[in-house]
């Protein structure tokens, strides 16, 4: 059964955290009632991991780029989960990793490649940055031009 076409572009943004799973497969349900196409993104900002700066300068050795592996690394995942849905639920899809500001990325990843609504989870990473500076999550609600649906975490039983 497929219902009208109100959104035949989905993103669904993944930080690949089982909150922003949950965002997929909440997200991947839409796609497969709407007959939509579904472009799942991952954002690394290589700068949340940058240390501060420090007067007297210290050598980090090989460290980065263990650190930049992960994050490539972590990124893969959480699109191979989202293709693997998509996969199962016979969804056209399109998996893509950007490295940037997390909010602006998907900002500007759902205007160039014009979607329809914006799906993502809340309590993904962030810890102390979250506090700080606002989730990702609401910074994108705040300054989407199209719908975004948070999906919140599962209640456990």
């Amino acid at each position: 059964m497929i219902l009208n076409n109100t959104f035949q572009k989905i993103l669904i943004a993944t930080d690949g955290s089982k909150y922003s799973q949950n965002a997929v497969l909440q997200g991947m349900e839409l796609a497969k009632l709407m007959g939509a196409k579904v472009y799942a993104l991952y954002v690394f900002n290589k700068n949340a991991y940058v240390p501060p700066v420090l007067e007297t300068p210290i050598h980090l050795g090989s460290n980065w780029n263990v650190t930049e592996e992960m994050l490539h690394k972590e990124g893969d995942n959480a699109i191979q989960y989202a293709k693997k849905v998509a996969k199962d639920k016979e969804i056209d899809y399109e998996g893509v990793v950007v490295e940037g500001d997390p909010a602006s990325a998907i900002l500007e990843f759902a205007e160039q490649y014009k979607a329809d609504i914006i799906i993502m989870g809340t309590l993904g990473k962030g810890g102390l940055e979250r506090f700080l500076l606002g989730s990702v999550t609401d910074k994108v609600v705040r300054h989407s031009k199209v719908p975004v649906l948070v999906v919140k975490k599962q209640k456990q039983n």
